[in-house]
């Protein structure tokens, strides 16, 4: 049997191993680990004071979800989607979440549209602060948000995990400038629901995916090795 002891250590390994995946998959969305960045697994092992194999573990749990390449001989690599699975992201995307609005009418609230005009007003300012890390966060999380208001669990799920894999297009081949969505597309997509046009409402949310994917260069970046320590050393510290 597992003493209490036992259960205690195994608990707190399995948080810091969600810390671990969390810290790398915020810096992978937020654009600090960019597509193509190598992931060794002894330099994440030192930044993050735990074994190579429990860092093993969250780059195969980060592989799973299409995040991070793991490649034989090369090691672990944050994922660079290739031309054709970037469009397939987006598509996928419009389908799923203009598909879902006629739901999202039919749930929406007085509440459910403050709460996004308070995302829209929070991503102009870190667009106006030029903060890219807050800018992509808080773009994702009106995508989800909106889509949320259906009370749909397992779409929403979805549309989250669409939305850290469109960081990676947006990071291999935007410009440098771009940071998540237009402020302005979002601010469409707010009056357009207040108004409750279920068309209008679909036409803006199509033209979005549209003109983020006609503003994509598709131009793979380099391969790197980020500065481990500057990213997760707040957090996690170094080890001595």
């Amino acid at each position: 049997m597992t003493n209490k002891t036992g259960q205690h250590d195994a608990g707190r390994l399995q948080d810091k191993d969600e810390r671990i995946y969390q810290a790398l998959m915020n810096a992978i969305v937020e654009h600090q680990l960019p597509p193509g960045s190598r992931l060794p697994e002894e330099a994440l092992s030192g930044v993050f004071g735990v074994s190579r194999t429990g860092i093993r573990k969250v780059l195969q749990r980060l592989a799973a979800v299409q995040m991070v390449a793991l490649t034989p001989k090369r090691g672990a690599q944050v994922a660079t989607p290739g031309v054709d699975e970037a469009r397939e992201i987006f598509i996928t995307r419009s389908l799923i979440e203009c598909g879902n609005l006629p739901a999202v009418l039919a749930h929406l609230q007085p509440p459910h549209l403050v709460a996004l005009e308070q995302l829209i007003a929070q991503e102009n300012q870190a667009h106006a602060s030029h903060d890219g890390p807050a800018a992509i966060r808080l773009s994702a999380a009106f995508h989800i948000q909106l889509q949320a208001i259906s009370g749909n669990q397992v779409l929403t799920g979805m549309v989250t995990s669409l939305t850290q894999r469109s960081s990676l297009v947006i990071a291999a081949y935007g410009a440098p400038w771009q940071r998540g969505c237009r402020c302005d597309d979002h601010a469409t997509l707010l009056h357009q629901l207040r108004a409750r046009a279920l068309h209008p409402l679909t036409e803006a949310l199509q033209h979005h995916f549209d003109h983020i994917v006609s503003s994509l260069h598709f131009e793979r970046s380099g391969e790197t090795l980020p500065d481990f320590s500057r990213l997760f050393a707040a957090d996690f510290g170094a080890v001595s």
